[in-house]
């Protein structure tokens, strides 16, 4: 239940069931794991990807299981893209979505800020930052306008704790991600007391594709995948983790410990932080 301050947060019920959600980069990953997840809490999810062949195999998945889906192919870093996919959800939904996940993302990492190629931050700023802010910008006033609904709203950012973290090696990736959380506390804060819920994700390892999709030197894929191995959460818990947070009403999640952990002491100690993180990538320890 929901008590006098909630309502006054513009905080809701929970969002995520039966919800008409939209899902970006749902092809694979925590995406996929998020429209299964929102089908089997009794939703209908669009399901987008830019490899729509990938989108439909999760839409396959989702009608075994009894669950209602559709694929649409969005290239998140064209905003054109992202206004069709806004208007053939709605014509599929028969209005407006209930949800919508900006999740759709690409890894890059390996290489000193001067030594990284320009073309690499283009790129994965056009997908993991611009791809938000395209997702923000066309679904923010439908979800906001859609006025008395009998289902509550949402919108779900997928950062990641490098989005606090500034690891070494990680520039592009490190920026692209911080911006994507001050996106979502602004959303937030605009959007307070209208009834549309920001969560936003900072997760640290997730077992997904991530690492063999993305522009990642050798060397860090292979640190990547053996810490995902070690101690990197499913998919599927991250998802599951991530839509209890945003139906309680809440801002952040970081579902693992480590994540919380780094986010408590970069803000407490920036400065010891930073240097800590420097030393222990000079000592090879990243």
């Amino acid at each position: 239940m929901l008590g006098p301050l909630d309502r006054l947060l513009g905080k809701s019920a929970a969002t995520s069931r039966g919800a008409s959600a939209v899902v970006t980069g749902a092809g694979s990953g925590i995406g996929a794991a998020f429209a299964v997840e929102l089908a089997r809490r009794g939703g209908a999810v669009v399901c987008s990807d830019i490899n729509e062949i990938a989108a439909q195999q999760t839409v396959n998945t989702i009608i075994k299981q009894g669950g209602k889906a559709v694929a649409i192919r969005c290239d998140v870093s064209q905003f054109d893209d992202v206004t069709a996919l806004a208007a053939r959800s709605q014509e599929w939904f028969g209005g407006p979505p209930t949800l919508v996940i900006n999740n759709a993302g690409v890894g890059a990492g390996g290489q000193a800020i001067g030594d990284m190629p320009l073309d690499d931050w283009t790129w994965t700023l056009g997908i993991n930052l611009w791809g938000p802010i395209h997702g923000c910008q066309v679904f923010t006033p439908i979800l906001r306008d859609a006025g008395p609904s009998p289902a509550p709203r949402g919108i779900i950012n997928v950062a990641s704790a490098a989005a606090f973290g500034a690891a070494p090696g990680m520039a592009a990736y490190n920026v692209s991600k911080a911006g994507v959380l001050s996106l979502s506390e602004t959303l937030a804060a605009e959007l307070s007391g209208s009834g549309v819920n920001v969560t936003v994700l900072c997760p640290t390892f997730v077992k997904t594709n991530i690492v063999e999709s993305g522009r990642i030197t050798e060397e860090s894929s292979e640190q990547a995948a053996r810490l995902m191995r070690l101690i990197g959460f499913s998919a599927t818990k991250v998802a599951r983790i991530c839509l209890d947070t945003h139906d309680r009403g809440g801002l952040y999640c970081m579902p693992q410990i480590d994540a919380k952990i780094a986010w408590n002491i970069k803000r407490l100690t920036p400065q010891t932080y930073t240097r800590a993180v420097g030393l222990v990538s000079r000592a090879g320890i990243r």
